[in-house]
């Protein structure tokens, strides 16, 4: 699968961002000292362990914000397996510049890595299932696109972005405005009719009032053992799209799969993925 890539101008901020607070008030001293500036090198981005490739535009970014004459070449593409020893990038120009912009580069390929690596292993366990699974807005800060990216490139979709992009009724929700109908009038009441409505339920009780109000077009079951999540959906019977979260675990996500629904959101995509081992090496 290929993927298209978001323009380098939105990622930009957000890279340099990172290489500003790498380089520090007064840069690469270390590589300034001994390095001679007439020094050139050939560097590969190198996989020290098995992975679905991620953050490879962001790297490549990295090296170009620092040295725009290094020549980045990108050999195993974001959203493509590889195998550990596989060589995913070429750097090729001043020493001094590939050693400069490696840590930001390597950190945000490591960790991208990482997420749609462990997004493709819950993806597989929905196999032969309706099943999608979707990431969370449990997302490290200033990093919610790329790592929504990564998501993507595992084989997984995105929820919502952000609080603007649809509105989505959780428990406090409920709580605070005085229940279910509540809600669900008040946002019949406001919402556009582009803007998705979602609403939260851990009950089946509360499952009915929200088909008896109608309103939304999706529900999140939150917390449910599959035997409740499989009586759901029998509820819903196609009505509204249904998403199982919480408690969602690589052991679980199968089973969660064959009870019928449509969605399965972990936060742990995103929040509790490993960093993959990448290294640079000249």
């Amino acid at each position: 699968m290929s993927f298209s890539t978001v323009p380098d101008l939105i990622l930009e901020p957000m890279v340099r961002n990172a290489l500003l607070e790498d380089l520090g008030s007064y840069g690469d001293v270390t590589t300034r000292a001994v390095i001679p500036a007439n020094t050139t090198y050939d560097a590969h981005i190198n996989a020290r362990e098995d992975a679905i490739v991620s953050g490879l535009q962001v790297a490549a970014l990295a090296f170009r914000l620092v040295d725009p004459s290094l020549e980045v070449a990108v050999l195993i593409a974001d959203g493509q397996p590889c195998k550990k020893g596989d060589s995913l990038m070429t750097i090729k120009g001043s020493a001094a510049s590939i050693l400069s912009a490696e840590r930001v580069a390597l950190n945000y390929a490591g960790r991208l890595t990482g997420i749609a690596t462990k997004t493709a292993g819950f993806v597989a366990q929905t196999k032969g299932t309706k099943a999608r699974v979707t990431c969370t807005r449990k997302t490290t800060p200033n990093m919610r696109l790329v790592e929504k990216l990564a998501v993507l490139h595992g084989g997984g979709f995105n929820h919502r972005y952000s609080l603007s992009d649809a509105i989505m009724i959780k428990d406090n929700h409920i709580a605070a405005a005085g229940g279910v109908r509540q809600v669900l009038e008040a946002a019949k009441a406001h919402a556009s009719h582009m803007m998705a409505v979602e609403i939260e339920v851990d009950r089946l009780d509360q499952l009915a009032e929200v088909l008896e109000v109608g309103g939304a077009s999706v529900v999140l079951l939150d917390n449910m053992d599959n035997d409740m999540l499989r009586k759901a959906v029998a509820m819903v019977d196609g009505r509204m799209k249904t998403e199982a979260s919480g408690n969602v675990t690589l052991d679980r996500i199968a089973s969660i799969s064959a009870t019928g629904i449509d969605y399965i959101s972990s936060g742990a995509l995103t929040h509790s993925a490993r960093t993959v081992d990448l290294g640079l090496d000249f």
